[in-house]
């Protein structure tokens, strides 16, 4: 698997994210490795919150929200998934697959971080990700966080403006991505936090991952990731690991998503789910401290078993 590396002067003067990268590398599924980068605050020995960002962003999406999970003596870790942020960068789009992705974070996250009573915060793949791991080794988790996000199956249509999306990022001559991720924002972003949101993609050689990922999304029930996906349904719909279901107010791309969730999932039922107000698809950006709040409080008032 031919990967590119990006720069790490492209990472300089990143506006209230001066945390220092750390590196450890995975197999990447076709005989060799590759590097993944995150970042971690937080006490050592601090319960675990693991954030995984999504599409086309990377941890620099959590800034606004680590110093609030980290005040209140958590260990939180924010990893760039493959193809994003500091992390390698597979060239091809036909190196980047749903199982794949789901296998790289694990593989940080258990072979080398060893994470264990994990509260997941998963938004946009985070989630598609995140909730992958959940059912399938719900023994490292303690606790899910759904913001912004799903586990589709095909069996469902997508919105149309994620259709629309999906259209403009994959025929795009070149990508702007600071564009996107302003697109799924209720606030302006400044030019330096756009910046940050471009700093990964030096030129389009780099943006194998932005494009792949919304073709990965199952559309049909005969997508490649339908069988997992349905699995993990059927696991979590009997699993009491407490859930909490944390969307916004404006996102019409997963915004059906949080109630289905909230129904289905045992861990879910009979607790009081907040909406993130004056937010768009990446929360984070838009809200990141209020829903950093929601996280502390219902950590506090689930305790690890």
């Amino acid at each position: 698997m031919r990967t590119l590396r990006t720069p790490a002067d492209r990472f300089d003067r990143l506006p209230e994210f001066g945390y220092p990268p750390r590196f450890a590398s995975v197999p990447d599924g076709d005989g060799g490795s590759l590097r993944m980068a995150w970042v971690e605050d937080g006490p050592a020995d601090g319960a675990v919150v693991l954030c995984l960002h999504g599409e086309p962003t990377w941890s620099f999406l959590y800034r606004k929200m680590i110093p609030v999970l980290a005040g209140a003596g958590l260990r939180v870790v924010c990893p760039d998934l493959v193809g994003f942020g500091r992390s390698d960068k597979p060239e091809r789009q036909a190196d980047h697959t749903y199982e794949r992705h789901v296998e790289w974070v694990r593989a940080l996250a258990f072979d080398v971080l060893d994470l264990r009573a994990v509260t997941l915060v998963g938004q946009d793949w985070g989630g598609l990700i995140g909730l992958r791991l959940a059912a399938e080794h719900p023994d490292r988790f303690a606790r899910l966080v759904a913001a912004n996000t799903g586990l589709p199956t095909g069996e469902h249509p997508m919105p149309e403006v994620w259709h629309r999306f999906r259209a403009a990022i994959q025929s795009a001559p070149s990508l702007d991505l600071g564009r996107f991720v302003q697109s799924g924002c209720r606030t302006e972003l400044s030019p330096e936090v756009l910046a940050a949101y471009a700093a990964p993609f030096p030129d389009d050689s780099y943006t194998a991952a932005p494009r792949a990922m919304p073709g990965l999304v199952p559309t049909t029930v005969d997508d490649p990731a339908s069988p997992a996906n349905r699995a993990a349904w059927a696991t979590l719909s009997r699993s009491d690991i407490p859930m909490l279901v944390a969307f916004s107010d404006g996102d019409p791309i997963t915004g059906p998503m949080g109630p289905i969730l909230q129904r289905t999932i045992p861990g879910a039922k009979n607790r009081d789910h907040p909406t993130i107000k004056d937010a768009g698809h990446f929360l984070q950006e838009d809200a990141g401290e209020p829903l950093a709040r929601h996280i502390v409080d219902f950590i506090a008032t689930t305790p690890t078993p």
